[in-house]
């Protein structure tokens, strides 16, 4: 049986290697915070493996958390200059991610000393020892624009080939995978074959680029991957964490405090302020905690379960599927959920740190109203 932890081990050891990575490159004013940050994430996903067994006990894994936290929230993660020089020149190779002071600044002096005139498209100022101002009067960043147009001109649709392989296999493994068996046994962990799917998908899509765009070695997944993550910073982290923090809630009695004080407001029987209260408290408290499946439990076991499923004999499967719908309605306007709303903005280096979410607004809104009116009409 193909087990989904092979494949969480698979991404610690992935967040093991940016670690040291990002530990060795001497562009990160914070390498060891920074490495450290990223090595104990690794660590964090073969160990919990133990803590699910009842292996090995869980304060260490919580301690991690804290201690990765910390390094973030007191701003010692940070970006490293080779991947952020990557970033801005379109680093397709990856092979400047991991160099040595010198190296770094030789790339650094040359880039920065050697711009290219956008009318005449030579290059201006002087040279640094990595790069020559009279490499045929063509800059750094013209070279790069010009063999990113190049490579997609040359390949074309076949771009696209690596991307759609992994959503395809996905879909396969999550309709197909239950249904296979190798002497009596389901060939992929039950429960996980959507998961596994992916996984499995993302290795497969490796080898298929790497034929399709003539890339000699695999290496380029690991660099490109290091970029990107480092790219997302503290924000990749964040989803998990809140995800957790509505768990807790729901065990601290969150929930149910909520649910009682509704029920002592909310009159009897009053259907549609009580489909209003879930709805919105749905979107109001995933605002709050940037995360639908955080703000979930806690809304649903104080109004969606007692109130409008065992009190007023609604259809759980709607009132739920519909409930969640309304908390994402939620993620389009908060800076909390920072994966959907920040990080695009860095990213996109957008003007605005809320640019992404006033733009959703006019979306979220009608549709948190449509969502009640749904759930109004269809779920009792």
């Amino acid at each position: 049986m193909i087990q989904v932890e092979w494949f969480y081990w698979l991404i610690g050891l992935f967040f093991l290697l940016v670690g040291v990575l990002v530990a060795r490159d001497r562009t990160n004013p914070r390498r060891v915070t920074s490495g450290v940050f990223w090595a104990l994430l690794g660590l964090c996903f073969p160990y919990s493996s133990f803590v699910v067994a009842k292996t090995l006990p869980a304060w260490p894994l919580g301690l991690t958390i804290v201690v990765i936290a910390a390094i973030a929230g007191t701003g010692r993660l940070a970006k490293s200059g080779s991947a952020t020089q990557a970033t801005v020149d379109g680093d397709v190779e990856g092979a400047d991610l991991d160099r040595d002071a010198t190296g770094s600044e030789r790339f650094g002096r040359g880039l920065r000393s050697h711009r290219t005139d956008p009318d005449t498209g030579s290059g201006t100022g002087g040279s640094g020892p990595g790069v020559s101002g009279s490499e045929g009067g063509v800059g750094v960043l013209t070279q790069i624009t010009r063999q990113r147009e190049a490579f997609a001109e040359r390949f074309g649709n076949k771009l696209f080939i690596p991307v759609l392989t992994i959503p395809i296999l996905t879909a396969l493994c999550a309709t197909l995978g239950p249904k296979i068996k190798i002497g009596g046994q389901p060939l992929f962990h039950v429960g996980s074959e959507t998961v596994i799917g992916l996984a499995a998908a993302g290795l497969i899509a490796i080898p298929i680029g790497m034929y399709l765009f003539r890339q000699k070695t695999p290496a380029i997944a690991l660099t490109q991957g290091r970029r990107l993550t480092e790219d997302l910073g503290w924000a990749l982290v964040l989803p998990q964490l809140l995800s957790v923090l509505g768990l807790v809630f729901a065990t601290a009695g969150v929930g149910k405090a909520i649910g009682t004080t509704v029920s002592k407001v909310l009159p009897d029987g009053s259907l549609l302020p009580a489909v209003i209260l879930y709805c919105l408290g749905m979107a109001i408290f995933t605002v709050i905690m940037g995360n639908a499946f955080a703000a979930f439990p806690v809304m649903t076991a104080a109004i969606g379960y007692p109130v409008l499923v065992a009190a007023m004999g609604g259809n759980p499967p709607v009132i739920f599927a519909i409930g969640m719908l309304s908390g994402y309605c939620g993620t389009l306007c908060t800076p909390m959920a920072a994966n959907f709303n920040i990080v695009p903005v860095a990213l996109l280096e957008l003007k605005s740190n809320y640019a992404v979410i006033r733009q959703q607004i006019p979306t979220a809104i009608p549709l948190l109203v449509a969502n009640i009116v749904l759930m109004y009409v269809i779920a009792f």
